[in-house]
């Protein structure tokens, strides 16, 4: 576990990092964004691995390692516009966001040591495809919870889909680096 956790944040490191990279290019231009939106965005990144993982020929030089990161830096945006609530205009400096970044990625490790202390990081001997496929499983979810205005009847809302989202994303991501 002391190996997961020093892995995961060089994983969260190298995303939060670019996601600073952009906050000085864009600023807060995606607080604009609804959860739909961003979850759109999330799917779009999660079909393009899929279709990486399974077609040999590819026609745009990037591969599943930025497309993870897009998956972790979209969810966190996203947990953040839950947290925050959506706005007309971009309103935070790059200070805000980094902080509220910050806080969202310690909060979803937090998850992660507790799910990996009962699950006996299980996920190591999973493949980067079934994380994949995770993943779309769990976009599906938040898009029939989105239609559904955001009720459920027993099921975990779309914060706790997020969450496991960027933990399947950073540990495809930890595989990737082993591999």
């Amino acid at each position: 576990m002391q190996d997961t956790s020093k892995q995961y944040d060089a994983v969260i490191d190298t995303c939060k990092s670019l996601f600073i990279k952009k906050m000085s290019d864009y600023g807060s231009a995606w607080r604009i964004l609804r959860l739909p939106s961003l979850t759109d965005q999330i799917f779009i990144k999660a079909q393009r691995i899929r279709g990486l993982q399974q077609n040999e020929v590819r026609k745009v030089d990037e591969g599943e390692v930025s497309e993870f990161i897009g998956i972790i830096n979209y969810c966190i945006m996203a947990l953040i516009q839950l947290e925050k609530g959506v706005v007309e205009q971009p309103d935070m400096t790059t200070e805000e966001a980094t902080d509220l970044y910050t806080e969202q990625a310690a909060i979803t490790k937090k998850l992660m040591e507790n799910k990996n202390h009962d699950y006996g990081e299980a996920w190591r001997d999973m493949r980067v495809s079934s994380l994949t496929d995770l993943i779309l499983q769990k976009l599906l979810r938040v898009k029939t919870i989105e239609d559904n205005k955001g009720e459920t009847l027993v099921s975990e809302g779309v914060d706790a889909n997020y969450q496991d989202m960027i933990n399947y994303a950073v540990f495809a991501l930890i595989h990737l680096k082993e591999e």
